[in-house]
């Protein structure tokens, strides 16, 4: 029991660790959704995407420090000659940290992680006003 015991905290660590990160990238990812799918409606500015994202990201309990969201409006060429679309792109970086794993591996020797930088991306066609409306 004494050799077991701790190879099966450091798995269960490792499984609710996992199962919490899985989550934060959810978040992210879904934040950027958010924000890419405002980005696409005309009349909303760059701040007002990044304050839907950092709202979205708040309200689902990921409230520590990270950089704003980064917005970006381009010109894609779709296929090989074809037309060229306007997309928005919305990224986020969140730092998250492991909670679980890292000071029981630090009881093992181990040095373990101890946190991951997840990212979050969204990328969509912008929606533009049919002509003569």
């Amino acid at each position: 029991m004494a050799v077991v015991l701790p190879i099966l905290l450091m798995i269960f660590a490792g499984i609710v660790d996992f199962g919490f990160m899985f989550q934060r990238y959810e978040v992210l990812t879904n934040a950027a959704r958010e924000g890419a799918r405002m980005g696409t409606l005309p009349g909303y500015t760059v701040t007002d995407i990044q304050n839907r994202v950092e709202s979205y990201l708040t309200v689902s309990g990921l409230t520590e420090p990270h950089p704003l969201p980064d917005v970006t409006y381009t010109n894609v060429t779709v296929g090989a000659g074809g037309p060229t679309i306007s997309v928005v792109t919305v990224t986020i970086f969140y730092h998250s940290q492991f909670t679980n794993l890292g000071p029981i591996a630090a009881l093992v020797g181990g040095s373990g992680w101890t946190s991951i930088t997840l990212k979050g991306r969204s990328i969509m066609r912008t929606e533009v006003a049919a002509a003569g409306s």
